[in-house]
């Protein structure tokens, strides 16, 4: 059981670390992102110079801030969340109630977004689809591939955060993952 317990523990330290890491990386795109837009600004006016290329990359840096900072804005708690009852329980209690949002709803949402984008990928993929804009950027597949990427993402978000709660639930937790948990 010991040995059961640490494998779980690690395994969530590994997703924690990488969504925390990828939140982290794609979070700089939005400081790119001004710049960007910024440029585009200027350009435009100060010099009657238009790039649809500048523009689509703001709109796939905002993409991809938005898909695979997915996974690390559910890791560190801060989607929106309507806490009618949830607060007034306890941990356990709120633990259980996560385990099963996790369960019945993250997983199978994460799923079906998984499922339902791959086709659509594929396709894009097979066409190398790119901007219909003339002078616009290729690569649409690529930004295309986030989505079942940031289902994934989610998921395994899911896992860690289904088995810290349920360390919690079940007493098997110590008091630097209880505070890392209730801190989300």
């Amino acid at each position: 059981m010991p040995s059961t317990v640490q494998f779980c523990r690690r395994l969530a330290d590994i997703i924690d670390s990488l969504n925390e890491w990828i939140g982290t990386t794609v979070s700089w795109l939005t400081l790119i992102m001004v710049v960007v837009t910024f440029t585009i600004v200027l350009l435009r006016y100060a010099f009657n110079f238009n790039s649809i290329a500048m523009q689509e990359s703001v709109s796939y840096m905002h993409a991809l801030v938005f898909m695979l900072g997915a996974a690390y804005t559910l890791k560190t708690g801060a989607h929106v969340r309507v806490d009618i009852f949830y607060q007034r329980c306890g941990k356990t209690v709120r633990a259980w109630i996560d385990c099963c949002g996790v369960l019945f709803l993250l997983l199978p949402v994460s799923g079906f977004i998984l499922y339902s984008s791959w086709h659509y990928v594929v396709e894009s993929w097979n066409i190398y689809e790119s901007s219909s804009n003339s002078g616009g950027l290729p690569g649409v597949f690529l930004i295309k591939s986030t989505i079942p990427l940031t289902a994934c993402l989610l998921i395994l978000q899911g896992i860690s955060m289904f088995i810290a709660n349920l360390m919690i639930a079940l007493g098997l937790h110590t008091p630097v993952e209880t505070r890392r948990i209730e801190a989300r």
